[in-house]
């Protein structure tokens, strides 16, 4: 007799009390933020080595003569302090993305956790790959232009303190777009869309990804340049690791555009 197909359950069925789901989230909690308190003690001794690297990027283009500038008072303490959070943050993420997931795995089907778990430490890894995307590339075309455009007898100085914001806002922006083939997969694994309706979309996918580059970055073409096409090629890459990953779904929203269509005809 052929058993019956049932469908696999959570591997930790126990149910939990809401007071003992608090208590638990209450112990992530304070184990991610003791992670990242950690970091930050150990970074804050650098923060000002930290802030200078941060910087090279500008200060090799700034004209001779030329340095940053500290416009308010505590600037050079809290700009630096602050950057030392950020990094502090961003080096986190792994330990806080693993808390997350303790809490939420044993709710999680066998095959849910299959493919979440990758997802999850190739989401950490694109991020880091976005921030270094634009110190590395970004940063000195950006900083380049800007500097190279400046009026005559005005002497680029710029305010420390509005500098880190510039660049967060670029790190945050090229850090979450690379996030665009998790996203991508996400999309065709819970059923939203299928991988043949984001190819046909292809177009549409392309003006929007300089539209939102518009919004994210600067007002100069080169940075929204530069986050919209691999905005794009990132899009193209998640929609062949969504067929490599998820077979079966695209075969089956294949044959069912295949069906349609001959009803249609």
């Amino acid at each position: 007799m052929t058993p019956v197909n049932t469908p696999a359950e959570p591997e930790d069925d126990r149910e939990q009390t809401f007071l003992e789901h608090l208590v638990e989230l209450r112990g992530r909690l304070l184990k991610a933020c003791a992670a990242v308190l950690l970091v930050l003690l150990a970074l804050l001794p650098f923060s000002r080595r930290l802030y200078s690297l941060l910087a090279e990027p500008l200060s090799a283009q700034l004209p001779a003569g030329s340095s940053m500038i500290a416009i308010d008072v505590a600037s050079p303490f809290l700009t630096p302090f602050k950057l030392a959070l950020l990094l502090a943050l961003i080096l986190s993420i792994p330990v806080v993305l693993y808390q997350i997931w303790a809490f939420v795995a044993p709710a999680l089907y066998r095959h849910e956790k299959r493919l979440a778990k990758p997802l999850l430490y190739t989401s950490v890894l694109l991020f880091y790959a976005g921030c270094a995307f634009a110190y590395f590339v970004v940063f000195p075309l950006v900083f380049g232009f800007f500097t190279s455009v400046a009026p005559e007898g005005v002497t680029v100085m710029t305010d420390i303190s509005k500098y880190l914001d510039f660049v967060i806002t670029l790190f945050l922006a090229f850090g979450i777009t690379f996030e665009v083939p998790i996203a991508t997969i996400i999309l065709v694994a819970t059923g939203i869309t299928t991988v043949q309706r984001l190819a046909r979309a292809r177009g549409y996918i392309l003006v929007g990804a300089f539209a939102l580059g518009m919004l994210l970055t600067p007002p100069d073409v080169i940075s929204q340049t530069l986050l919209a096409l691999p905005m794009w090629l990132l899009f193209e890459f998640g929609l062949v690791m969504a067929r490599i990953l998820l077979p079966d779904r695209v075969k089956a929203a294949a044959e069912d555009e295949a069906d349609e269509d001959q009803a249609t005809n």
